[in-house]
């Protein structure tokens, strides 16, 4: 099932352990912070929990947020490798990570920037 807007995202997310999420993104955003696809992976990369395997995750914000998104969530050949590494170190880094990342909230309008411009994007398909 395809998500159809950031606001069931946002509450996908709020129904999940979004903590270690937080803390994925906020890492993707110190060591990346003009890759806001790559922090958005971070973020969404956690519902597998919710929706089945990662491949769940991937397919349910592909329309959403966009096929590099989703290559990234799902860690495909067809994202960049280091870009597939630098998540799954940040995964892995997030689970024990003792900082404060904030709240999922902060994090509504980097997610309504990437679904923005996946649906320009799309549009010009």
């Amino acid at each position: 099932m395809e998500l159809r807007g950031v606001e069931e995202l946002m509450d996908l997310l709020y129904a999940c352990r979004h903590q270690r999420a937080l803390r994925a993104a906020a890492l993707l955003r110190r060591s990346r912070p003009a890759d806001k696809e790559l922090q958005v992976a971070g973020l969404v990369h956690g519902i597998e929990e919710l929706r089945g395997p990662v491949d769940g995750a991937a397919h349910a914000v592909r329309h959403l947020l966009g096929e590099r998104v989703y290559h990234l969530v799902r860690g495909d050949r067809a994202a960049a490798d280091d870009d597939v590494l630098r998540l799954r170190q940040a995964d892995e880094e997030s689970r024990t990570a003792g900082f404060d990342a904030g709240v999922l909230e902060d994090w509504r309008t980097v997610l309504e920037l990437v679904a923005a411009r996946n649906s320009r994007l799309g549009a010009v398909d």
